[in-house]
């Protein structure tokens, strides 16, 4: 095959440079895995409309979030376990975003310590926390993101179990010997993956007892901006930002979680509503084209995460892989814009979606 061109290449060729249990682990959902097709689905029956006659020779795709400007509003969303695709995992991973000037949300379930990708980053990062049973654990583990200068915490708030990943159980998933969730050290509960033993539902390293208390106590421990991500009802969102923080992730877990729920796309209109630009708005989930970036801009978000896409480029071609995806992505979103008529992120809104 040749060289991949865009994001569909990348992901047809990813399986021939991973182990056949990384594939699985990676491209796998829940129960029938409705929710992952319908993240990209629900992209594609969106229209858009354009405006023409407009100077366009000038485009600007930057973005501001927490006071720091970002060239573009493409970011790496969390993924855990990466050296599963590439022998440097999350390092190379940053490697590329840097080269590919995004910023990156680094999971709690790193293969590598949360100190040393920052110390490869060169663009901002933020720490995704998933906030553990024990919390002076999960204590230690916000002073070390905030030591190691990570600009804000993400914390999941959709996963206080899994849900029922089929195709790691066919699998047998494990992390291979030698790859450990680096920053869960020294947690007796961490024993080598996130799954939980036998017929149970609960995680040792998820806390089912998470509520907004929770995020009450992260707040008192903590000056970094908290993002919420796993938001889809806009209850919710209208209580995060009531409870103080300072912006959510429209998300489903990449459909990972529970099989059925609402296409991120789908649900982010009512949420960026709900929140009426108090706190910023992002959305995750089946982005694989600059059209879908420019979508989910029009629909409210201030910015987008890709997870699946750069991990395929992670895996074909290290940090180079991981740099090409995040560009292909940006030069098809600045073709687009072009091809609407708008000249910056600031231009675009919901009169570019066809009612």
């Amino acid at each position: 095959m040749a060289d991949p061109l865009d994001l569909r290449d990348y992901e047809r060729m990813a399986p021939g440079h991973m182990s056949e249990m990384a594939w699985e682990y990676l491209r796998g959902g829940a129960g029938d895995e409705h929710t992952i097709r319908w993240n990209e689905e629900a992209y594609q029956r969106l229209r858009l409309m354009p405006r023409h006659l407009v100077d366009v020779s000038r485009l600007d795709t930057g973005v501001c979030l927490f006071g720091r400007r970002l060239s573009h509003p493409v970011m790496l969303a969390p993924v855990a376990y990466q050296k599963l695709m590439h022998a440097d995992g999350e390092l190379e991973m940053v490697r590329g975003a840097a080269a590919a000037e995004a910023a990156v949300v680094l999971s709690s379930f790193s293969t590598v310590t949360l100190e040393d990708v920052a110390g490869a980053a060169k663009t901002p990062l933020w720490f995704q926390l998933y906030i553990q049973p024990d919390r002076e654990f999960t204590r230690g583990l916000v002073g070390r993101a905030e030591a190691a200068g990570y600009a804000a915490l993400v914390v999941t708030v959709d996963t206080p179990v899994l849900g029922a990943r089929y195709r790691e159980q066919r699998m047998s998933f494990a992390l291979p010997p030698g790859m450990v969730q680096a920053n869960l050290k020294g947690l007796a509960t961490a024993t080598g993956d996130h799954r939980p033993k036998g017929q149970q539902i609960y995680s040792a390293v998820l806390d089912p007892r998470l509520s907004w208390k929770d995020i009450d106590w992260l707040r008192s421990i903590t000056r970094l901006p908290i993002v919420l991500k796993g938001v889809l009802n806009p209850d919710d969102a209208a209580r995060a930002v009531e409870a103080g923080a300072s912006g959510l992730i429209v998300s489903n877990h990449g459909g990972r979680n529970m099989d059925t729920v609402p296409a991120t796309i789908d649900a982010l209109p009512a949420v960026s509503a709900r929140v009426a630009g108090r706190i910023p708005v992002l959305v995750d989930g089946g982005i694989r084209r600059g059209t879908d970036v420019l979508k989910a801009l029009a629909l409210g978000a201030s910015a987008v995460l890709i997870g699946r896409p750069y991990v395929h480029g992670l895996a074909i071609g290290g940090a180079l892989g991981v740099c090409h995806v995040v560009r292909i992505l940006r030069r098809e979103l600045e073709m687009a814009m072009a091809l609407s008529g708008r000249t910056s992120i600031e231009q675009v809104d919901a009169s570019l979606i066809l009612r």
